[in-house]
């Protein structure tokens, strides 16, 4: 599996909180399983890590013994979708596997019904979400994100996708959904929709049994840890700037050469998207160091280091300026790892 130091913004964790309770599930447990600090959870700037929510969604599935977590048109018990993948996994290419789900998501009781609609130039891949009990919207971006990135991981390509619709009011938080799809979605829809090009329905699945049973057993982990690069230039940026997190940081001028363009041109278009460098290297290092955070393997005094800071305190005030949180917040234990001295 990729790993990741991705995060994702606590508005998340709120939604799988909310279903939690309407299913009757007390949160703080749910909380406490997933390794989730209950003092971030009401900090609207605080972020995640790609393991602390798939544990939350894990621990959802066990205690509601539901994959749609009772929001679905039915029942939909543990196990059905690794019985729907079985049938679509040996199909000869990503056209069949696709007529596949829609047929067997027809069958299935509980699950919604998957429609393909395939053109010489587009196929649009989509379910009604009307039947869905999901007024935070949750199942219905979950079930998006599986039928964009289980097809790619199929035939082992990153989709592009022509367009997202999501069939529900534009959310005030927005900035990951590219993360998701690679693209910002269309919001209030008819339905929910991926369309991409259908020269990719040829492509063979080149994916076997045994692969899909252990992508299945790591669910739904490689729908939040692997990210969909898109086509900004923020994207590609923050693809190069990832390598400073394994070593030297490359600058603006490094980044503008790797790209073929100016140091100039890149910090206009990277404007014209709302962002810079910089802030796309703060980006990464706050994921970075809510993921050691969270994982609790290191001191404060370490994670600095590592990340780069002069001092402890640097990156402190950092962080808080990052998250609105001071550092421990993001420790599920007050006690603070020993460094190499014992400090």
């Amino acid at each position: 599996m990729l790993v990741s130091s991705q995060t994702v913004p606590v508005q998340i964790v709120h939604r799988f909180l909310t279903t939690a309770q309407r299913r009757g599930v007390e949160v703080r447990s749910l909380m406490l399983a997933a390794g989730i600090p209950g003092d971030i959870a009401g900090n609207p700037r605080a972020r995640v890590t790609v393991e602390q929510l798939t544990r939350l969604m894990q621990q959802l599935w066990q205690v509601t013994d539901d994959e749609l977590f009772g929001l679905g048109p039915g029942p939909m018990p543990r196990g059905t979708v690794r019985m729907v993948a079985l049938g679509v996994i040996h199909a000869a290419d990503l056209r069949t596997a696709l007529t596949r789900l829609c047929e067997f998501t027809a069958l299935v009781p509980g699950c919604p019904r998957f429609t393909a609609e395939m053109t010489d130039a587009t196929t649009r891949l989509s379910f009604d979400a009307s039947e869905l009990d999901d007024p935070v919207h949750l199942v219905t971006d979950l079930l998006m994100a599986a039928a964009h990135r289980l097809p790619g991981w199929m035939i082992g390509t990153r989709i592009p996708l022509r367009s997202v619709e999501l069939p529900y009011p534009r959310p005030a938080e927005i900035d990951d959904y590219p993360a998701v799809f690679g693209r910002m979605p269309t919001f209030g829809a008819d339905a929910a929709a991926i369309t991409f090009d259908s020269t990719l329905l040829d492509s063979p699945i080149i994916r076997n049994e045994a692969e899909l049973l252990e992508y299945v057993r790591r669910s739904p982990s490689d729908l939040f840890a692997v990210r969909d690069y898109g086509s900004t230039m923020a994207d590609r940026v923050r693809k190069i700037l990832e390598q400073g997190l394994r070593g030297t940081w490359p600058g603006a001028d490094e980044v503008a050469a790797r790209l073929a363009i100016s140091a100039q041109h890149l910090r206009r278009l990277l404007r014209e998207e709302g962002t810079s460098v910089s802030l796309l290297k703060e980006d990464l290092l706050r994921d970075a160091a809510i993921e050691s955070l969270a994982r609790g393997e290191e001191s404060i005094d370490d994670l600095a280091a590592r990340l780069g800071f002069s001092e402890a305190s640097a990156f402190r005030r950092a962080f808080r300026r990052w998250t609105g949180s001071p550092p421990g917040a993001y420790r599920m234990a007050g006690e603070e790892p020993a460094t190499a001295n014992g400090r």
